[in-house]
């Protein structure tokens, strides 16, 4: 009798027209994302609710987490792995109350770094990641009708080979880049040390929403910063990175992917310390500072490698 209901779901399960139910997401997506541009906040929170409520956007968050998700084997606190048929409709049907979700623990797994120390990623349940699939389904779309156009990391249609495409048209001869100057800066410990307020203070949601990221970043909250910090391993993690680190490319003329930004257009009278006491104040605000070890100012003709940044800040897709 069990084997035969499980056999039921599996079939309903790859029933599901999931090319159709992509094109009914992005449907609510584009308008949410047309509602911002035209400051339309009050539509823009109702489609916010409306995609939570979403049977589309719920079945493709339960689906992205325990099928498609580079970690979809990597178990929570609760050391579930993976979800049969029965168990990932139970979970779509849970989302249902998206707006009264409680985070459990978060499981850390240290991650060794290369300088002998270890960045430690906080991983959450299979149902928590779920939920924040779903709030990223519905926080994105308006955050990305705001966002700067030279930030490339951890959104959708963008990528490191962009950001690189931006560096290299600036550097080339034709635009006399052997003349110009290159700061590398990185964020100090960016997902560990920023300021949940910060965040909050930029998400653009409903309150109902807002209270439970408020959860989650409190669900693998730092004892030592109990203000601080963003779980390295959860889905929604580099939106809510982005939201908050968002304008920090006006400062002169940068590129940033995550946490690591590139300035491109250093000419010789160009004032560096001044840009990077700018960029240090802006990150204050955030409850961040700039990397002393990692920041570096060097010719164009020396060199450096974007693509090696992009991919340390890639860390972040591991579940």
């Amino acid at each position: 009798m069990v084997r035969h209901k499980i056999k039921d779901f599996s079939e309903l399960w790859k029933s599901i027209p999931w090319k159709k139910f992509r094109k009914n997401l992005f449907r609510l997506q584009r308008r949410l994302f047309k509602a911002i541009q035209a400051e339309d906040t009050r539509r823009a929170r109702n489609l916010q609710k409306l995609i939570l409520k979403s049977l589309a956007a719920r079945l493709l968050a339960v689906r992205q987490v325990s099928q498609l998700n580079t970690g979809k084997k990597t178990a929570g606190v609760d050391g579930v792995k993976s979800l049969n048929f029965k168990q990932r409709f139970t979970l779509a049907e849970r989302l249902l109350k998206a707006h009264e979700w409680k985070h459990s623990k978060l499981r850390e797994i240290p991650i060794p770094k290369k300088d002998g120390t270890t960045r430690m990623l906080k991983v959450p349940t299979m149902a928590d990641r779920a939920w924040q699939c779903l709030v990223k389904y519905a926080l994105e779309p308006a955050h990305e009708a705001l966002f700067h156009a030279r930030s490339y990391g951890f959104r959708p249609g963008r990528s490191a080979h962009d950001a690189q495409k931006v560096l290299f048209l600036n550097l080339r001869s034709n635009s006399n880049g052997t003349n110009k100057r290159i700061l590398e800066l990185d964020i100090e410990k960016c997902f560990d040390r920023i300021n949940h307020t910060s965040i909050m203070e930029r998400v653009i949601a409903p309150q109902s929403i807002k209270t439970g990221i408020w959860r989650c970043l409190k669900a693998g909250v730092n004892p030592e910063f109990p203000e601080q910090g963003t779980p390295q391993g959860g889905v929604v993690s580099p939106l809510l990175a982005n939201v908050a680190l968002d304008g920090i490319e006006d400062i002169h003329s940068s590129i940033r992917y995550a946490d690591a930004t590139v300035d491109v257009i250093l000419k010789p009278k160009d004032d560096v310390d001044k840009i990077l006491k700018d960029r240090q104040e802006f990150l204050a605000a955030r409850g961040l500072k700039v990397s002393e070890k990692k920041t570096k100012l060097l010719l164009a003709t020396d060199g450096f490698d974007f693509r090696w940044m992009a991919l340390q800040s890639a860390i972040q897709r591991k579940v």
